[in-house]
């Protein structure tokens, strides 16, 4: 099965008369923390905790926004740290 891509968008277009600026708003912030997690993870493997702190942001929209990332396979899961407390991530190359 194909999947319509805009799907979302034409449906809110046509049947709401538009995409609230609310909506476009958040995808906005969101991908841009997205691409600063994906920045940072270029210099190599961190963890939610380590992320968190460089990017100076709550690890749980870190870990949201890496759910999202691992799950369309930007980001992979790494191992688990030397105190075997958390797994870390990589980028997809």
């Amino acid at each position: 099965m194909e999947v319509e891509k805009g799907k979302t968008a034409k449906y809110l277009r046509e049947k709401l008369g538009g995409i609230p600026e609310q909506a476009k708003e958040r995808l906005k912030e969101f991908n841009q923390q997205k691409k600063k997690i994906t920045e940072a993870l270029k210099d190599g493997e961190l963890t939610v905790k380590q992320l968190s702190e460089k990017l100076e942001m709550p690890s749980h929209e870190v870990m949201y926004n890496l759910s999202s990332l691992v799950k369309y396979g930007q980001v992979l899961v790494g191992d688990i740290d030397d105190m075997d407390e958390y797994f870390t991530y990589k980028l997809n190359k």
